[in-house]
């Protein structure tokens, strides 16, 4: 008896112990990011300006979003810019995955290569890529003293074209990630199916149009999941690019969230324009992890 007492005891112990090991992280996730956004929600009711207000007004701050022209200008860059960035990055991922794939030499080289961005920070990124587009600084002054009088690039200085020198910078970052999510989706294809096919007389278009991007299926929402989820929340690179002109002509979501709540003190509509974003989250996240789960199951 006295010898299996200590050994349900600690056998207890090394139960318990992952918990108490996880439980003071759990307890500052719960109050520092599921608490804030509970709390940011109430005060998207509330009259809060420059500081935190009790003072209940329903639904009067949403409604005084969506009046705001300045909303309705970030949503519209969101859709370009969400637009764009996905559909480039995808494309351009599934490219480049393809290219690796074909086990050319020095796959162990371009691979690292295309992968580098990522590992840069979004501010480093809109930063570099700030001097690269500046004309007075950039490749525009850069072929001019090469002689090429004529060449002009100054989108990051146009209204019109400004939200695209964005989707530039964000593209060079994210593609690399794609394509090593391509390139791990097309390893993983069975090639008894492939040999089949090619047996059968199929082409290398029809292969990759009717199996193996088919089978990419579960890759491409991966993908979108993840870059839908980036685009929405884009700050720190916009910042850094544009700083959100001119004007407004680079203004998303996440900028006009700052601005009101830490520029303007108009914190209760910054923190409605938040639950918005969360929203918009929400929205494309909860119904991947629905589907992925079910398919578990």
């Amino acid at each position: 008896m006295s010898l299996t007492v200590p050994g349900k005891v600690s056998s207890r112990l090394r139960d318990i112990l992952p918990r108490l090991v996880l439980s003071p992280s759990l307890f500052l996730i719960l109050i520092f990011v599921y608490g804030f956004i509970l709390f940011t929600g109430y005060l998207s009711f509330t009259d809060s300006r420059m500081l935190p207000s009790f003072d209940w007004v329903g639904l009067a701050n949403y409604s005084n979003l969506w009046g705001q022209r300045n909303w309705m200008t970030a949503l519209q860059n969101l859709a370009i810019f969400g637009i764009l960035y996905i559909a480039i990055c995808c494309i351009l991922g599934l490219m480049l995955a393809i290219f690796l794939d074909q086990k050319i030499r020095g796959e162990g080289i371009l691979r690292p290569i295309y992968l580098y961005p990522m590992a840069l920070s979004f501010i480093v990124t809109g930063t570099a890529w700030k001097w690269f587009l500046d004309p007075g600084l950039g490749l525009e002054n850069t072929m001019h003293l090469w002689g090429w009088d004529s060449f002009a690039f100054n989108w990051i200085k146009d209204r019109n074209m400004a939200i695209y020198t964005v989707v530039i910078a964000a593209v060079w970052q994210s593609s690399g990630f794609v394509m090593a999510m391509f390139l791990a989706g097309l390893r993983g294809i069975d090639g008894e199916i492939l040999k089949a096919a090619q047996m059968d007389g199929a082409r290398n278009w029809s292969l990759y149009t009717r199996i193996i991007i088919p089978q990419l299926r579960p890759v491409f929402l991966s993908a979108f999941v993840v870059l839908a989820h980036l685009a929405i929340k884009a700050y720190d690179l916009v910042i850094a690019l544009t700083n959100g002109g001119p004007g407004r002509a680079t203004e998303l979501p996440a900028t006009f969230m700052y601005s009101y709540t830490f520029t303007r003190n108009q914190m209760a509509v910054g923190a409605s324009s938040a639950v918005i974003m969360l929203a918009m989250i929400a929205a494309i996240i909860v119904p991947y992890l629905y589907s992925e789960l079910r398919e578990h199951r």
